[in-house]
């Protein structure tokens, strides 16, 4: 009997590596980490025991356990995902993700040549992603790896990320209840920011793990 999970691996690991190579031309430190308990371990590594870290909506991070862990060892962790937050409260705690030590991020797709893409509504992911005062760190899952260049990461944020994420927040788009894009024009439209990120942020101290495994959306 065939070891398919072998041959899955295998393939992870070339297509990881590859790309690897690519982010590393475009101005990041990026690493392949073939486990999410790998990766988790480089991650905070990566971050110094008494840092602030700034973390958006990412369903990524969460599965992995970073949170927990970070605070565990010492660090401050400054997230809105309170939903004791509102008004001007919930304002503040976005602004202060993107002051924080580390900005720790994942994104919506990545394609083989190494361009990161995200969606978002509020806008403050991106804004971090490509703006914040300290060192970023993108954990990205090999399921958000596109072979058809721009195009198709753009298709993946909309019909494969936008999906699922509207769904949790319980946002009543026309993708929460069909399962796909169709370019909505309703309130509650949550694809209004856009980041391309050809290359690294100029200036920046910016990290790229991708991890051979399915995280997040």
């Amino acid at each position: 009997m065939a070891d398919w999970e072998s041959f899955r691996k295998n393939h992870y690991e070339l297509l990881g590596n590859a790309i690897v190579k690519n982010l590393d031309k475009k101005g990041y430190s990026a690493e392949y980490v073939a486990t999410a308990e790998g990766a988790k371990r480089k991650i905070i590594d990566l971050i110094p025991e008494r840092a602030s870290v700034g973390v958006p909506g990412s369903v990524t991070l969460r599965e992995l356990g970073l949170l927990e862990a970070l605070e565990k060892r010492g660090n401050k962790i400054v997230h809105h995902w309170d939903p004791s937050l509102v008004g001007e409260e919930r304002i503040r705690r976005l602004q202060e993700e993107l002051s924080c030590d580390v900005f720790l991020t994942s994104a919506n797709a990545l394609t083989i040549d190494g361009t990161i893409v995200n969606i978002d509504g509020t806008g403050n992911r991106v804004a971090g992603m490509a703006w914040t005062s300290g060192k970023i760190i993108y954990v990205i899952g090999i399921n958000k790896v596109c072979a058809g260049g721009l195009e198709a990461a753009i298709a993946r944020v909309k019909n494969f990320a936008t999906p699922p994420n509207a769904m949790r927040l319980n946002i009543k788009t026309p993708c929460a209840s069909l399962g796909y894009c169709v370019d909505c024009d309703v309130p509650e439209r949550v694809c209004r920011a856009m980041l391309i990120l050809e290359r690294a942020p100029s200036g920046r101290d910016c990290h790229v793990i991708l991890v051979g495994e399915i995280l997040g959306f």
